[in-house]
């Protein structure tokens, strides 16, 4: 047997092969809204109080950056009260602004910081630093933002300027982030910003922006708009369970969950959920009970019972609102009876990793027939086998091959699993409670 020496603070997770999932679990706060409460809370009048923070890696990076800038944010366990600074409070910070893993910190941020009157540099890890930035870069420029990138990437630099200008701007692609970038640079520009999409995509911010005071014009899906310079307001946020957290449980759920399996509390907002639309149409058994409103998200409480699943086709506009939840959705077509194919999915090829190409490798490698093309996969059902896969650091790629064991024969190990706590740091604890038998080691691999 030869040993391959790893980086000894390398993780390793070795999933063991699962037969059933059950009970109840708790889902951690929603990452894409935590950010977003932290940084509208940063920049609003008074005091915003948050309840239900994920606290990963990437949101605590937000955290950071934010009193980087000179917002007071205490800490008090269960809740974070954030200082409103106002829109002409934030200062220079002292150093390089670093982002570790977090793309949605830097975007944003990009759109923050576009219209200061200071300088400013953000960085981070070196997958991060391969991360595209010009995408949102270009855009801001046309609103008279000084931003300069490393061809294309981080480290990003942003001059200070003067006010920025309204603009009529339409996205390359269906992208929250870069979407919530250009809305948070027109709250400095004067008159109305105008954002259109190809396509739906999370309206994460929308939702915030209207709950602390800017009014917006959503003439329909994808195109929104908000006028300039507007003053936000705090308020208290309370963060639903991530949906994206779930929806490697509810994949397991329907892979072996026979007496069932039931996640409270999680974000059902329909920008989100074109996994549960995937699902239902594969045949999943999902019931969304008891339908609430946490603050300005629709939350339900999900129960999911093992189905028989059988292949479909997945067009763009599906992927469009199951972009972050398709690496796992890759594995439940493996499960599925015949061929489930999915295109539109290039964005995938942008993501911590090529998510398309490393999913690929990584099916093969158990045993699964996979054709990998320009923007998408084919996977055709089959028996998963034991063998070693490489998420190559990609948090959601190594969360995916852990719900694999449910239908695998040998143990799965799982290469690169160190950025899982950038949006899940429970998830060996959260995975053990319903049943999955992940073991984490360090060090050395065996073949």
């Amino acid at each position: 047997m030869r040993q391959h020496p790893l980086d000894p603070s390398s993780e390793v997770y070795l999933a063991h092969p699962t037969a059933r999932v059950g009970g109840t679990i708790a889902i951690p706060g929603d990452k894409s809204v935590s950010h977003r409460a932290l940084l509208l809370g940063a920049v609003a009048e008074g005091s915003t109080v948050i309840s239900g923070f994920l606290r990963s890696e990437d949101c605590l990076r937000t955290l950071a950056a934010l009193r980087a800038l000179g917002v007071p944010i205490d800490d008090h366990g269960a809740q974070l009260n954030v200082t409103g600074v106002g829109p002409g409070g934030l200062t220079e910070p002292m150093a390089p602004l670093d982002l570790g893993n977090s793309g949605t910190s830097m975007r944003l941020l990009m759109g923050l910081l576009a219209a200061q009157p200071f300088d400013s540099v953000l960085t981070g890890d070196e997958s991060l630093r391969q991360r595209p930035m010009e995408r949102v870069a270009e855009p801001l420029r046309t609103m008279g933002a000084q931003i300069t990138t490393d061809q294309g990437r981080a480290p990003v630099h942003i001059r200070g300027t003067t006010p920025l200008r309204a603009v009529d701007v339409t996205l390359p692609v269906a992208s929250a982030q870069l979407k919530s970038a250009i809305l948070l640079a027109a709250l400095w520009a004067d008159g109305r910003t105008t954002v259109k999409s190809p396509a739906p995509s999370r309206d994460h911010t929308e939702r915030m922006l209207l709950t602390m005071g800017v009014p917006l014009q959503q003439e329909s899906d994808d195109i929104v708009s908000v006028t300039g310079p507007a003053t936000l307001t705090g308020t208290a946020i309370e963060i639903p369970g991530d949906f994206s957290a779930a929806a490697f449980f509810i994949v397991a759920g329907l892979l072996g969950a026979t007496d069932g399996l039931l996640l409270p509390a999680v974000g059902i907002n329909p920008t989100r959920t074109g996994l549960l639309t995937i699902l239902n149409n594969m045949g999943g058994r999902i019931e969304l009970r008891n339908k609430r409103q946490c603050g300005a998200e629709p939350v339900a409480d999900i129960y999911v019972e093992q189905s028989e699943l059988h292949g479909v086709e997945v067009g763009a506009e599906l992927v469009a609102l199951s972009i972050d939840e398709l690496p796992v959705l890759f594995i439940a077509a493996t499960g599925a009876e015949g061929r489930t194919v999915v295109t539109g999915a290039e964005e995938l090829r942008h993501k911590e990793s090529d998510r398309l190409a490393v999913m690929a490798a990584g099916l093969r490698a158990l045993g699964v027939s996979v054709d990998e093309q320009p923007d998408g996969l084919t996977i055709e059902a089959g028996q998963l086998l034991g063998g070693r896969v490489d998420s190559h650091g990609d948090h959601r790629i190594a969360m995916a091959f852990a719900i694999a064991s449910l239908r695998a024969l040998e143990p799965i190990e799982i290469l690169g699993t160190d950025q899982i706590g950038t949006s899940f740091p429970d998830f060996l604890t959260t995975a053990a409670l319903s049943g999955l038998r992940l073991e984490a080691t360090t060090g050395t691999r065996h073949d």
